[in-house]
């Protein structure tokens, strides 16, 4: 990139065609004529209401199971997150990347080690072919050890940040309660796992692009941790590989998407599933997504879950730390979509 403080949302707004550094070899291009469009129909939608039911409870973790095995998405509601949170986050965000640009670069950093910073692209130092995103990443558990690195404008930007990251660990600690049962797992097999747990999060500003069609917001990928939890606006962009297609995912008002990483693929054995799934970009409206992602500590060592190996069912995957994993992703760039191949055992 000619600056990497140079961020796009300032560049976007001053030009009419998408610069060369940010266009697809013409056999990597979004082919966004051939993207099947969806109602939302296409990600189950998975009501939490009744959790506390013994028989609904059932209910929902076979729903989760079934979505994990043959979706690695689905969406929720009745998730226990206000409407007024999410409308305040989303709101936060867009007033984030509205602040004047001296004021967004005091959290500049190109450096991926850095547990608050904002950036854009994806790695601006190694890769070629840039992204069509601005973002603002943030470590947020234990909040504690962060709320102090995080911006201080929109002044309110700490507090609600932080209210929203404890109420987002709660649901994802339900959920993967859940999980573990609908792989017959004792309920909290994949908290004692991931060690002293790990949670980051993103807001992820897409302005409005000139040639859409050139560029991604985000190529094809699978989630590097254990699961995301999505919040997006209404602003259709995120698109998920079923069948061989690309599917787009239209919002549904104050739900989230929630997909499978490759640390549940892993400890699954295979049996559920990390979807590639993708960013694609618009000319006319700019998009505000949020995604938590919830994650082994560096330190935990990930594995297929011993009871569900057996002769019939072979380790697929040796086992390896989560440090070690990220490291190999972040050194890929997205270029491979997935770097689960380089941990698999040689008796598959």
């Amino acid at each position: 990139m000619a600056s990497t403080k140079l961020l796009l949302t300032d560049l976007a707004t001053t030009i009419n065609h998408v610069p060369a550094h940010y266009i697809r070899p013409i056999l990597d291009r979004p082919n966004l004529t051939e993207v099947h469009t969806s109602d939302g129909s296409s990600i189950p939608l998975i009501d939490l209401h009744g959790l506390g039911n013994p028989s609904q409870r059932c209910h929902i973790i076979n729903q989760i199971g079934l979505a994990c095995q043959t979706d690695g998405f689905f969406q929720i509601k009745n998730h226990g997150i206000p409407n007024s949170m999410i409308d305040r986050m989303l709101s936060l965000g867009r007033d984030f990347f509205q602040l004047p640009e001296s004021e967004r670069l005091k959290n500049y950093s190109d450096d991926p080690t850095k547990t608050t910073r904002l950036s854009t692209s994806f790695n601006v130092k190694t890769e070629k072919v840039s992204n069509w995103r601005d973002f603002l990443r943030l470590h947020c558990y234990p909040i504690q050890d962060y709320v102090q690195e995080w911006p201080t404008n929109p002044p309110s930007f700490r507090k609600d940040v932080a209210e929203y990251c404890t109420s987002v660990r709660e649901l994802v600690l339900r959920l993967l309660e859940l999980i573990s049962e609908s792989l017959g797992l004792e309920r909290d097999y994949i908290d004692k796992t991931l060690s002293r747990h790990g949670q980051h999060m993103a807001f992820n500003y897409y302005p409005p692009c000139p040639q859409p069609e050139l560029t991604y917001g985000l190529p094809g990928h699978t989630d590097p941790n254990l699961i995301t939890i999505l919040l997006q606006d209404d602003v259709p962009g995120l698109q998920v590989l079923r069948n061989g297609n690309w599917v787009a995912v239209n919002p549904t008002p104050y739900t989230f998407i929630v997909n499978i990483g490759d640390q549940m693929q892993v400890m699954s054995n295979d049996r559920y599933k990390s979807v590639l799934h993708r960013a694609v970009v618009n000319c006319d409206k700019e998009r505000m997504s949020i995604p938590t992602f919830y994650c082994p500590s560096p330190d935990a060592v990930i594995g297929p879950a011993k009871d569900l190996v057996d002769e019939d069912h072979p380790a697929v995957y040796r086992d390896f730390t989560y440090g070690e994993f990220y490291e190999k992703f972040w050194n890929k760039q997205l270029a491979t979509e997935c770097c689960l191949d380089v941990f698999k055992t040689s008796a598959v």
